[in-house]
C-alpha cells in the first residue's frame, strides 16, 4: 500500500507556532494600543494647559487607556467628562506639585551657593520630588469618578514604598519624557500617553502580585 505523502507544514514568518491569520490580529492589537497611547498623550498635554490641571489630565488619560484595553470603548467625550470630574479635587494636587517643584528649586540654589549642608538638602529634596511624582502618577492611574484625591495619594504613597520596582519603572518613564523634551520638544507631547500607560501597567502588576 502506498504511503500518503504528508505535506510539510509551513511556519509563519511573523510568529513561531502561530498561523498568519492569528498573528495579524495580535500584531495589529499591539500597534493599536501604541497609537492610542500617543493620542492620549496629546489629550493629556491639551488638558494640562491649565497649569494646575495636570493631575486631572493624567487621571482622565489613564482611565481612558483602561477602558480601551478592556475593550469598553471610550473617546474624547468620555475623556473630557472624566477630566471635569477629576479636576474638582485635582487642581489642589496640581498646586501642591508646583509648590514642591519650587521648594526643590530653592534647594538647588542652596547647593549652587555653597551653603553648609546644601548638597545633602538638595539630594533629599530631589528624591522627595521623585517620590511625590511617582505617587501622583500611581494615584492618577487608579482614579475613578467619585474618588477622593487625598485617599488616592495616601494609598499611592504606600504602594510607592512597597513596590520599588514599579516605582523605578515610573521614574524611568518620567526621565524618558524629560529627555524627549530636551531633544525634540514636540515628541514630549505623545510620550505623556506612554507615561500614563506605564502607570496603569505598574498598578495592574502590583494588583496581581
Amino acid at each position: 500500500m502506498a504511503q500518503a505523502r504528508v505535506k510539510p507544514r509551513r511556519e509563519s514568518v511573523f510568529a513561531i507556532g502561530a498561523s498568519p491569520a492569528r498573528a495579524e490580529p495580535r500584531d495589529w492589537g499591539r500597534f493599536e494600543v501604541f497609537a492610542e497611547c500617543l493620542l492620549t498623550g496629546v489629550w493629556i498635554a491639551v488638558a494640562s494647559l491649565g497649569v494646575v490641571t495636570y493631575p486631572a489630565a493624567f487621571a482622565a488619560g489613564a482611565r481612558h487607556l483602561r477602558r480601551r484595553t478592556a475593550h469598553e470603548g471610550g473617546g474624547w467625550r468620555d475623556f473630557a467628562a472624566d477630566f471635569r470630574s477629576a479636576s474638582r479635587g485635582g487642581w489642589a494636587v496640581g498646586v501642591g506639585g508646583w509648590i514642591a517643584v519650587a521648594l526643590v528649586r530653592v534647594d538647588v540654589q542652596a547647593v549652587r551657593a555653597g551653603l553648609p549642608g546644601g548638597p545633602l538638602v538638595g539630594v533629599v529634596g530631589l528624591f522627595a520630588l521623585l517620590g511625590l511624582a511617582v505617587a501622583g502618577l500611581r494615584a492618577a492611574a487608579v482614579w475613578t469618578p467619585g474618588s477622593r484625591w487625598r485617599a488616592l495619594l495616601a494609598d499611592a504613597g504606600r504602594r510607592t514604598v512597597l513596590d520599588p520596582a514599579g516605582s523605578f519603572l515610573l521614574v524611568g518613564g518620567a526621565v524618558l519624557t524629560c529627555c524627549s523634551a530636551l531633544l525634540i520638544a514636540p515628541l514630549a507631547v505623545p510620550v505623556l500617553g506612554a507615561v500614563a500607560a506605564a502607570a496603569v501597567a505598574v498598578e495592574e502588576r502590583y494588583r496581581r502580585r
